[in-house]
């Protein structure tokens, strides 16, 4: 079959986009290839990601659905004690609930959206 398009990109609300970017940036050693007022989108290794500014932004709440996450990051580490130590000081924190045991450890970054640290890939 013949595609329409090719994906591109994923983006993220947040209601800072030049501050989440600089998180994800510094965590995944992307670059910026574009930053306006409203959006900043990074991009390496064949992954663009876009940060967009949503004035009130609430963040999700995981694991309840009073505001559902719609989409969440998976992140393949070799060291995941390592990894969190890393992230932490890039400002996420540990998530509350940790559902994933030995292979899979749940972190927020700065604006609050759920993402996971994983050695399973």
């Amino acid at each position: 079959m013949t595609a329409i398009g090719s994906l591109v990109a994923f983006t993220i609300d947040c209601p800072d986009p030049e501050a989440l970017a600089r998180f994800y940036e510094r965590a995944l050693g992307m670059e910026t290839i574009y930053s306006d007022e409203h959006a900043v989108y990074l991009a390496g290794e064949g992954l663009r990601l876009g940060f967009q500014k949503v004035d009130e932004y609430a963040p999700p709440d995981w694991p309840g659905q009073e505001r559902p996450q719609q989409i969440h990051l998976d992140l393949a580490v070799t060291d995941l004690a390592g990894a969190r130590e890393r992230l932490a000081a890039l400002g996420a924190r540990d998530a509350a609930h940790q559902p994933g045991g030995d292979a899979w450890h749940v972190m927020l970054d700065p604006a609050g959206h759920p993402f996971c640290l994983t050695t399973a890939y």
